[in-house]
């Protein structure tokens, strides 16, 4: 979906500054002692295909089939041409290091196809750590790495901009590195150190763009600038010829649709540069754009815009790429452009002619259903900023949206090249007790999906009726596992009932006023006969819950319910729920069927949202509370009395699945710490010992959205990630 999801744009909470790791093994996370009780996992995406925004493609110009992709907040990936998927390169960053899953730019240096740099960091506001650049002499297969001093921004505004790090075309052991608000940074040592440009003319603004593109065009580097404000005398394009000297480059176009300078690319055969501009970085926000080239032998600057914006049909230009293979042939793609959809633009004539790539296009997501959205036909595309052509072929194209990675091979047939790239920003899961699906997901911007099989992408695509993109809730009737229940962000309503296990839904019949504005997490009883929905709007304010006995066809108010709270029912007796108020630190609960509620267990931690509880399947008032580094807590008693779980010191996410064989109490699974790392642990003796079971290769930065347990295969347990999808892990 265009819109990214809120976890994309907050901080999360309690994480720790990035360090210093030098000579990573291929995967490998930050330095740490091994955990003494490891126990050995396989570890795989369930497969959904993408969903996320790509923010660059580069192929490599020496190396035939060899390609990396970066994302906003799901790290970077190299093309396995001979399996036809990618791999991913980021997974060992780890739960402090979650800052670094969003890849500001990727360089190669076309000299020595085995090195490839990262420049990582999600966030540059004061809140988030320093970005760091990645180096690798075997194609990201193992990974030096050097903290930076600035920050990077991976997923704000103008991350689908040009590629801000450079291998310098004069010298290989020179690298350019264009940041947001730090002006321009080179190493001289392969990326090792790095130090300020301090001749470099452009003057950080506030708008958080800095330079936004780094391209050679021979063996002159062009830098764009996003601070400028589109004016003759606010230049937006630099060069130097010999690395020491920028200059403003003369006669550059002017105005809004040529203010911010998007992407570049030099064609070698005509020693021409293209440029797309707009009136802003993107994806979002954009209304006017242009594409002009520049003759660099004589500094002449022509206008070839395929198609000029108009009222009513707004947008910018955002991916720009050459054909390698034929002089004057040259791929653009417009960008924000709702009214008639983007489209890319193909000239074989250096711009004086265009042909719209869309017109004649014939679509097949039939690898990826959802990228139908709920309706009759997926859309060509949208935030289209990445656009790469094959050097090797000139018919292969590819480009990158908000959700995927299109492809093609002839300049008509397009489907999606994105297996193994999964950038899923997930919120909820369950593993049902029975039916065809071992999973049900609610996602960040794609809604909530029915996975039959977690080796192909959900055949029935995003849930309809409603369409949701971010999901807020899912619960699913312990004794009556057919009947489940969804909440989200919704165009058409925003709470849904399914009576056949998650396969097929129907909008409540009713639904709270609060709802459209502030859908919260819902929870059902044991028999789906109550429900409880909550309502947090997205600036934090806090609404009273409501209530149905009559499957949503009204509601009515809790008083007594903490406000902003996650409802838990009870999972054996029909008339319990149960509400963890992270604001005083009580547990509240009800024993007639959530009309009411009480405060029983108080002076726990609190201050923090984000605390999870949960409570022991077939068990009635077994409670279990996830309170980050605060610890775990157990209540025996429905939340009268807790007692805190001395076997761990942090405690982030949990979930309970089949019991081991011989076992009487089911197996536990958290995202938390027993020693020195944050990681996945088992425990099957009711948490007395734990068993890590993720290792330092499979550790997709932050995991403390959710996690569940299979209740029909011990040992599998489903990793909520946000940018890395959805990770199951089994006992090898």
């Amino acid at each position: 979906m265009p819109t990214p999801s809120p976890s994309r744009r907050t901080l999360i909470a309690g994480t720790a500054a990035a360090v210093g790791v030098a000579a990573l093994p291929a995967g490998q996370g930050v330095a740490q002692a091994a955990e003494p009780h490891a126990t050995a996992y396989r570890w795989r995406n369930a497969v959904i295909g993408g969903t996320g925004f790509v923010t660059g493609v580069l192929f490599h110009p020496a190396v035939r089939g060899l390609a990396y992709a970066r994302t906003d907040i799901g790290g970077a990936y190299r093309w396995d041409d001979r399996a036809a998927r990618w791999t991913p390169l980021t997974d060992h960053l780890g739960w402090d290091d979650w800052n670094l899953l969003g890849v500001e730019a990727l360089a190669v240096d076309p000299a020595h196809p085995d090195r490839l740099y990262l420049a990582l960091g999600t966030y540059a506001q004061s809140w988030a750590g320093n970005g760091a650049v990645l180096r690798s002499e075997d194609r990201g297969a193992t990974w030096t790495r050097t903290d930076l001093t600035v920050k990077l921004g991976g997923n704000e505004d103008g991350r689908g901009t040009g590629e801000r790090l450079l291998v310098d075309p004069r010298d290989s052991d020179t690298l350019w590195l264009g940041t947001r608000h730090d002006g321009l940074l080179r190493s001289t040592d392969r990326g090792a150190t790095w130090t300020a440009v301090t001749g470099f003319p452009g003057t950080p603004g506030a708008s958080g763009q800095g330079v936004t593109l780094l391209v050679a065009a021979g063996r002159t580097v062009y830098a764009g600038w996003g601070d400028s404000d589109g004016t003759a005398g606010s230049p937006n394009l630099y060069r130097t010829a010999d690395g020491s000297t920028w200059e403003a480059v003369p006669g550059r176009p002017t105005g809004m649709s040529a203010k911010v300078p998007v992407r570049a690319a030099y064609d070698r055969h005509t020693r021409e540069l293209y440029v797309t501009y707009a009136d802003a970085p993107g994806p979002n926000g954009q209304a006017d754009g242009s594409v002009h080239k520049l003759a660099t032998t004589s500094g002449r600057w022509t206008d070839v815009t395929p198609v000029r914006p108009a009222d009513g049909d707004t947008f910018g230009y955002g991916g720009v790429a050459v054909d390698a293979r034929r002089p004057g042939t040259v791929v653009v793609s417009t960008n924000n452009r709702w009214a008639a959809v983007d489209t890319l633009y193909r000239t074989t004539d250096g711009g004086r002619t265009w042909t719209s790539l869309k017109d004649a296009a014939v679509l097949d997501v039939s690898e990826t259903p959802f990228l139908t959205f709920g309706t009759d036909a997926p859309k060509f595309g949208w935030w289209i900023q990445a656009v790469a052509v094959d050097p090797y072929d000139s018919k292969h194209v590819v480009f990158g949206t908000g959700a995927t990675l299109y492809g093609t091979r002839d300049l008509k047939h397009w489907a999606p090249q994105i297996r193994g790239l999964e950038e899923t920003s997930v919120r909820q899961l369950i593993s049902p007790p029975t039916g065809q699906a071992h999973l049900i997901s609610g996602l960040g911007d794609v809604g909530v999906m029915y996975h039959e099989r977690l080796t192909a992408s959900p055949s029935r695509g995003m849930a309809t009726n409603p369409v949701f993109g971010t999901v807020t809730g899912l619960a699913q009737a312990a004794d009556r596992p057919s009947y489940v229940v969804r909440t989200g962000w919704g165009d058409h309503g925003n709470g849904a009932y399914s009576n056949d296990g998650g396969k097929t839904w129907a909008p409540f019949a009713a639904q709270p006023a609060l709802a459209r504005d502030a859908p919260g997490p819902i929870a059902t009883n044991t028999d789906g006969g109550v429900l409880l929905w909550t309502f947090v709007h997205w600036d934090g304010t806090k609404y009273p819950a409501r209530r149905s006995t009559d499957n949503g066809a009204t509601w009515s108010e809790v008083p007594s319910f903490p406000e902003g709270a996650t409802p838990l029912a009870d999972p054996a007796d029909p008339a319990r729920f149960y509400a963890y108020d992270t604001d005083t630190g009580t547990l509240f609960a009800s024993t007639d069927g959530g009309l009411t509620f009480t405060g029983r267990a108080s002076g726990l931690p609190s201050g923090d949202s984000q605390f999870q509880l949960a409570a022991a399947p077939g068990r009635s008032g077994d409670l279990w509370l996830s309170t980050k580094w605060n610890g775990l807590y157990r209540s025996t008693d429905g939340g009268a009395t807790f007692t805190k779980v001395t076997s761990c010191w942090a405690s982030y996410t949990l979930a309970f699945g089949r019991a081991a064989e011989g076992a009487g109490y089911p197996a536990i699974y958290q995202v938390g710490s027993t020693e020195a790392i944050t990681g996945v642990y088992r425990s099957d003796d009711g948490a007395k010992t734990w068993l890590r079971i993720n290792d330092d290769r499979h550790q997709w930065g932050w995991t403390g959205a959710a996690i569940a347990a299979d209740p029909r295969i011990h040992g599998r347990v489903y990793i909520a990630t946000n940018g890395r999808g959805i990770q199951y892990g089994e006992p090898v």
